[in-house]
């Protein structure tokens, strides 16, 4: 019961967030203290944990709708955190430290049970999780997420052609920029393809649509902002221009939540390539791993980020841990803190990642 139960916990986060904007004050900052204070003082305490469930198991925990359903009323959740932010913010006099620490505190949870549930739906098959996906990385105005992360990603990860692979000595900073920027721009080229492999791809004798261009509304990205759009004009016919920069800056911290998850997922990791120059398959091996339990169940077992590339259809519960996978110096919150003070990242980081690629064989 408690291998279900546990993530109930996960909810502590978007009740802090509640909790920090019904208080105000010093706790406006909500999950922020839950987040980058109580979680990593816990990990630092509690040991990790590399138990995996049982295979025949895993069948039976994939199937269970309790699972699923944990995810799908983020939404709500979600939905009423942003709502009650732009409320306050347009019906209070509030000090600039309660105005920064509410955006910062709504920004998280759009980061965590935002972007980070809508990156666990995006990889189910089902058109209903798949439109709450797209619904929860709304928030974040990082909706090409969807197209980039499933279709870039996960195909060019630990590869120098993905954006959201950081280099060795690459600061977060620079990271962010890069990651951002490019990972935008390159979802517009894969959903480019993708209509251009469905136009090349009709039956014979069926006349052929239109080219690809960015005006076509079969695009998915073109919808995308336009829904975007869509929100930020609701966000400020509702709530003024105060209501849009803090929404705005509130999803840009949630979006920087998850680059600097991405940065520490992969720093420095890259798959090898054979005499060809082809690159290998993505095994457990290409990403960084953190088996800490308090991290695990706040983010729904993202920290069992290995299992997860080498086989991205696999449902959050069932996640495993791989004895080869390299891992982490401590859990999520703590490696993300630490990422902030580059000197210190790479002191830590760079022996980790030299000593872990040396001691892979060449690829074949």
């Amino acid at each position: 019961m408690y291998r279900d139960l546990k993530y109930l916990l996960a909810y502590l986060l978007p009740l802090s967030g509640f909790l920090g904007l019904y208080l105000g004050g010093i706790w406006s900052f909500g999950s922020i203290y839950v987040a980058f204070i109580i979680l990593p003082l816990l990990e630092f305490i509690l040991p990790a944990s590399a138990e995996n469930h049982a295979p025949e198991e895993e069948a039976e925990r994939a199937g269970r709708s309790l699972f699923d359903w944990l995810l799908y009323l983020n939404l709500p959740i979600l939905v009423a955190a942003v709502w009650y932010l732009l409320h306050l913010v347009t019906t209070r006099e509030l000090a600039a430290y309660e105005l920064t620490g509410m955006i910062l505190n709504v920004g998280l949870l759009i980061g965590t049970i935002g972007i980070n549930v809508g990156h666990e739906l995006g990889h189910r098959e089902k058109a209903f999780e798949q439109w709450l996906a797209q619904a929860l990385l709304l928030f974040g105005l990082y909706m090409h997420f969807f197209i980039e992360h499933n279709r870039g990603h996960h195909r060019y990860v630990a590869t120098p052609h993905d954006p959201a692979t950081s280099r060795k000595n690459q600061s977060i900073y620079t990271f962010w920029l890069r990651s951002t920027v490019l990972s935008w721009w390159h979802a517009w080229t894969l959903e480019a393809e993708r209509l251009q492999r469905l136009d090349t791809g009709l039956e014979e004798g069926t006349a052929p649509s239109p080219r690809w261009t960015w005006l076509s509304w079969r695009n998915l990205m073109l919808r995308f902002q336009v829904m975007q759009l869509a929100y930020l004009a609701l966000v400020y016919s509702s709530f003024g221009f105060t209501g849009l920069w803090v929404a705005i800056a509130a999803a840009v911290f949630g979006f920087l939540m998850l680059e600097t998850v991405n940065y520490i997922e992969h720093y420095g990791l890259l798959r090898r390539q054979n005499a060809a120059g082809r690159y290998e398959p993505v095994l457990p091996i290409h990403s960084w791993n953190s088996n800490h339990e308090m991290g695990r169940i706040f983010l729904y077992e993202l920290t069992r980020h290995s299992d997860h590339h080498y086989r991205a259809t696999r449902k959050y519960q069932i996640l495993r841990a791989f004895e080869e996978s390299p891992q982490l110096p401590t859990g999520y919150p703590a490696c993300m803190i630490l990422a902030l003070f580059p000197p210190a990242w790479f002191a830590v980081m760079n022996p980790r990642v030299e000593q872990f690629m040396d001691r892979l064989p060449a690829a074949v």
